[in-house]
């Protein structure tokens, strides 16, 4: 409110105009911030979601240079340039690299894996060790025959979901019932072919939504293989199989007591009698967590109760598991493999478990059944 008074009509009319100037300019001020702002507001949206995209692209590439689909190479071109590297160290002579190159190529032309990180006889040395030794266990269950396949240059990193089929497929050729399913796979196939074994189920129609996960391939790729992949691939072979999902802790401290007797009823059952080292007949089982797999090959039961699983881990050289041929009285060698309720508290734990063979009839139904794989939930 202006409280000028003014007696001259003229003054009046040009004071009335200066103010309506001022308010002209001012309102024009105020349109001209709010446009600044919002443009300001407009630019730094655009420079966020910019930004946004740019680190879930960096993610995306991350998460595919992690799971081996980062179009990177495969088996083959890892082993090369690792021993590459082996070369240029000083580790490697570079007449071994050329045979071992050949080599290489040779069992990747048929198929088959070279068994050079294979180790034979530990579930039998097992054996002959309870039955001597070990006072503080009860009881312990052995699978039939396994053998340890660990880890190579080619795969280092990400095969151990593949070396995990090579020990169960190693104990199914020993057992008769499994000769019709596996009458063409004598031979334990290499990665590579276990990776066309896989996509050859995918084919048939198995797990499609799995399938999507990968582009529908495997081989040529460094991808991680999980409990999904290696059910479709048994199951391909009409062995009858089934998903366990361990999908939360049961125990105190993270613990999983659930999937220790779990295990431990998969090989008493008609197994019972007082004998203190039982040689079942039946298969290990393929052990799957976040990162990495193992394969579970027996269970002890200690004299106080308490459980302890026998576990075949990819990441134990042959070395290590030759040991195991060669057991002391002290049982230390042991520690490579036995793993108590307190050492298994990852979040969730799958397994697969194999119980028999599968009729066409039925190989079709499951095939059906994957359409969305389920698996069963314990608790």
């Amino acid at each position: 409110m202006c409280s000028l008074t003014c007696t001259d009509i003229q003054l009046l009319e040009e004071h009335v105009d200066l103010h309506l100037q001022e308010h002209s300019f001012s309102e024009g001020g105020n349109v001209r911030d709010l446009e600044l702002a919002h443009h300001l507001q407009t630019e730094e949206d655009e420079r966020q979601r910019s930004e946004e995209k740019k680190r879930e692209r960096e993610e995306f590439k991350k998460l595919q240079r992690q799971y081996g689909l980062d179009n990177s190479g495969g088996y083959k071109q890892q082993f090369l340039k690792n021993m590459e590297k082996e070369v240029d160290r000083g580790r490697m002579q570079p007449f071994e690299y050329h045979k071992r190159k050949a080599d290489m190529m040779e069992c990747l032309a048929f198929g088959i894996d070279d068994g050079k990180t294979k180790t034979s006889g530990v579930i039998e040395a097992l054996c002959k060790y309870y039955q001597s030794e070990n006072k503080d266990v009860r009881r312990v269950w052995l699978s039939t025959g396994v053998d340890h396949f660990h880890s190579s240059l080619g795969d280092r990193g990400w095969g151990c979901g593949y070396r995990n089929f090579q020990m169960l497929l190693s104990s199914l050729l020993k057992n008769s019932l499994y000769n019709d399913c596996l009458r063409d796979t004598t031979l334990i196939p290499s990665i590579p072919k276990i990776q066309s074994m896989i996509e050859d189920a995918w084919r048939e129609g198995f797990d499609p939504h799995g399938a999507s996960h990968f582009n529908n391939k495997l081989h040529g790729s460094k991808a991680w293989i999980g409990a999904c992949e290696i059910y479709s691939l048994l199951t391909s072979l009409r062995i009858k199989c089934q998903i366990i999902d361990f999908h939360k802790p049961t125990g105190p401290m993270g613990t999983h007591p659930c999937l220790f007797e779990w295990v431990l009823r998969y090989y008493s059952t008609d197994n019972e009698g007082c004998a203190k080292v039982v040689c079942t007949s039946k298969p290990p089982i393929y052990l799957q967590h976040q990162g990495h797999s193992r394969t579970i090959v027996g269970i002890e039961e200690k004299k106080n109760k308490t459980l302890c699983l026998l576990l075949f881990d990819p990441g134990c050289t042959s070395q290590e598991m030759q040991k195991l041929l060669k057991q002391n009285s002290d049982g230390t060698s042991l520690k490579l493999l036995r793993k108590f309720v307190g050492g298994l508290k990852e979040k969730q734990y799958q397994i697969v478990a194999v119980d028999g063979v599968l009729s066409l009839e039925e190989k079709a139904a499951c095939c059906c059944s994957s359409q969305v794989l389920t698996s069963e939930k314990i608790p």
